[in-house]
């Protein structure tokens, strides 16, 4: 059978104060109302059933998600006790669905990005299934179809095209993944068409892609025995507690996408914005004639050009006058006021608010 797992264990730091340790930005209302998980899961009920539907999170996460996805049961929220990465979390989803489907086929997709229009995913998703359903041996993953030289992105160089019986989509063999580059080279990578970037989502047999940790990546063997046996009994929560944290904390393409030969590719031409940042609002959100980005229901901009403001408070009104390139960020209990050039400086900001008040605004 077909499961899809989704991965939505990122805090998203860089939307603090809206994002927090416990309220993570795969459920801030930024998108209409709409979180991004919300947006995620309708891409994926046209295929899955909600039955069939898993959420991989943090452990501090997994009430609020919960709460955001109703019609999941309950069981299908997996709370992870530690970040393990995405091996980690992958191998987890995989152990889970293992137990009961032998021959389980799994998509894994990320919470956290928006993709449009919906339907180019669905339809790489429908055809990767096939394909790996017809091939259990190999796996495939998605890239996107770059249109700029970023270097906040890792890269897939592709092989030759093919067209398989059961996929509308051509598929090509995968033959690097590269990390992040340097602005010159991936001017390079743009240049050649040979390159897309790594969107993190994948197509494969349960059975597969274990057998691929257990070769790459020996020491994960034991601990998803433990939590296998244990899965679905008295002992499952202890299991995962005691497991979970002795697996290495490294990521799915460093593990296993890297050392195989067994990788396939299907390129999506869509929109994709992984939304890391109020910056990257601007992306998906149409500013004002003064080229402000204004995410709130009650707000007055005098003078104000190249800002922005974002609140989830109904009731809460922002004003602003004579702002230029100013982020104004605000919650229940906290706002964020800085220029947009020195968000990079979040991460140093929140060491500080943890210094002198502990977690109580984190």
């Amino acid at each position: 059978m077909d499961y899809a797992v989704i991965m939505a264990g990122g805090s998203g730091k860089r939307l603090w104060p809206l994002s927090r340790k416990k309220r993570p930005k795969q459920v801030l209302k930024l998108l209409n109302g709409q979180t991004l998980l919300r947006h995620c899961i309708e891409r994926l009920l046209p295929i899955f059933d909600a039955r069939n539907i898993i959420i991989l999170t943090s452990a501090g996460y997994a009430d609020v998600v919960r709460e955001n996805l109703p019609e999941l049961p309950f069981n299908n929220v997996i709370a992870e006790p530690v970040v393990r990465d995405t091996a980690g979390a992958i191998g987890l989803g995989a152990t889970v669905l293992g137990k009961y489907d032998n021959d389980a086929t799994m998509a894994v997709v990320t919470a956290d990005h928006l993709i449009e229009p919906a339907e180019v995913l669905q339809q790489a998703v429908k055809d990767a299934l096939a394909f790996v359903n017809n091939r259990p041996d190999d796996m495939i993953t998605f890239g996107i179809q770059p249109s700029f030289p970023a270097t906040q992105f890792g890269y897939i160089k592709c092989g030759g095209l093919h067209k398989y019986p059961y996929s509308e989509n051509k598929i090509c063999s995968v033959e690097e993944f590269k990390e992040k580059p340097d602005e010159e080279t991936a001017k390079k990578y743009l240049d050649s068409g040979q390159y897309l970037w790594n969107s993190g989502m994948f197509v494969w047999k349960v059975r597969t892609i274990l057998s691929h940790l257990e070769k790459f990546l020996p020491q994960t063997a034991e601990p998803f025995r433990g939590i296998r046996t244990a899965w679905d009994g008295p002992n499952q929560q202890y299991a995962l507690q005691e497991w979970f944290p002795k697996l290495p904390k490294i990521s799915i393409d460093y593990a296993v996408m890297e050392k195989t030969d067994k990788i396939y590719a299907i390129k999506l031409n869509c929109k994709w914005l992984d939304i890391g940042s109020f910056a990257a609002l601007a992306d998906f959100i149409s500013s004002d004639k003064n080229n402000n980005i204004v995410v709130a229901d009650h707000s007055e901009l005098l003078g104000c050009n190249d800002s922005i403001v974002v609140t989830e408070e109904k009731g809460h009104l922002i004003a602003g006058i004579g702002l230029k390139n100013i982020i104004i960020a605000h919650s229940t209990d906290a706002t964020l006021v800085c220029p947009v050039e020195q968000t990079a400086r979040l991460k140093e900001l929140l060491e500080l608010i943890e210094k002198h008040t502990g977690e109580k605004f984190l």
